[in-house]
């Protein structure tokens, strides 16, 4: 078998390496947006990290309370969780308390640097240290290739590790932290803003722009119903708009997820090898979804392996 799978991984990479392709994009202007009381979110624009976006393209954002700040996603770079930085302190002096890094991959969690001198807690899921331990080289290594070693930053290890659910009070308002199964990564962590009900799912809803598989088919699409749970009408979404009506927005993911696994089910039973199945599977997503033609074959290989050994 592991012969086998490493020859399908030659295809598209062993590791997912979200957000960190050459492809050349001009950055946005570094705006923030007040998507709720004290909670502001910076857009990220749909492009890959390159050295003039400094892997700036996530959504990422604060919250402000009473008695201190919590950072939802540090950004994905030193010179963007810098930036970041720079936004709160316009906005408040009240201390930084949380840095949330919401999974592994780098354009969420590459910033955390850019906040040590504040002294935080770095709150992940307790398997984003396993997950950073294995990939975080790697993922700083390519980053300074793109951007240069001043711009990069370095893998930051949390220092509170969530497990099920824990809440974040900051004196006037609580967060609602939960840890996933594994779905789009192994180390997936949501929040709730519990007195606005507005949900920060991260990277377990991309809108616009293609999901990307780097964990389990069949989670993410059970999570995704965990998501629909919680009861929330707004999102603020690892990728697309500042915020989203939740329904329809998870409506898109899971049609784009429900279609992948349906046919990549379909050509595993018909002995469709897996090169054929990339270029076959789910192509009629491929006008709904920005970045299509780089993700979607990965994801193809990705939900191939997990499937075949239903």
């Amino acid at each position: 078998m592991s012969a086998r799978l490493s020859r399908r991984e030659t295809l598209f990479g062993g590791l997912c390496l979200c957000c960190l392709p050459n492809l050349a994009r001009a950055s946005e202007p570094f705006a923030m947006e007040e998507v709720g009381p004290g909670i502001f979110i910076r857009v990220g624009p749909h492009a890959e990290a390159t050295p003039e976006n400094d892997d700036a393209i996530a959504n990422i954002g604060f919250v402000i309370g009473r008695d201190g700040v919590l950072v939802i996603e540090s950004g994905g770079s030193l010179a963007d969780g810098q930036r970041l930085r720079a936004e709160i302190r316009k906005r408040t002096d009240k201390p930084i308390r949380h840095v949330v890094l919401t999974h592994v991959h780098p354009d969420h969690c590459f910033g955390a640097a850019a906040f040590r001198e504040d002294q935080p807690n770095f709150i992940g899921h307790h398997g984003l240290r396993p997950a950073l331990e294995a990939r975080g080289e790697y993922y700083r290594k390519r980053l300074e290739e793109i951007l240069g070693a001043d711009k990069a930053g370095e893998v930051v290890y949390p220092t509170q590790s969530v497990t099920g659910e824990t809440e974040i009070d900051l004196g006037d308002r609580r967060l609602r932290l939960t840890a996933h199964g594994t779905a789009h990564t192994s180390c997936d962590l949501s929040m709730l803003e519990t007195g606005s009900g507005l949900l920060f799912p991260a990277d377990l809803l991309f809108v616009n722009r293609i999901p990307s598989l780097d964990g389990s088919l069949l989670g993410w699409l059970k999570e995704a119903e965990t998501l629909k749970a919680v009861g929330a009408a707004r999102a603020v979404p690892g990728h697309g708009p500042a915020v989203v009506a939740l329904a329809p927005a998870l409506a898109d993911l899971t049609r784009y997820l429900s279609a992948l696994r349906d046919e990549t089910r379909k050509a595993i039973a018909a002995d469709v090898p897996i090169e054929k199945a990339v270029a076959s599977v789910a192509r009629q997503e491929r006008d709904q979804w920005i970045l299509f033609d780089t993700y979607h074959g990965r994801n193809v290989t990705q939900a191939y392996k997990e499937l075949e050994w239903e």
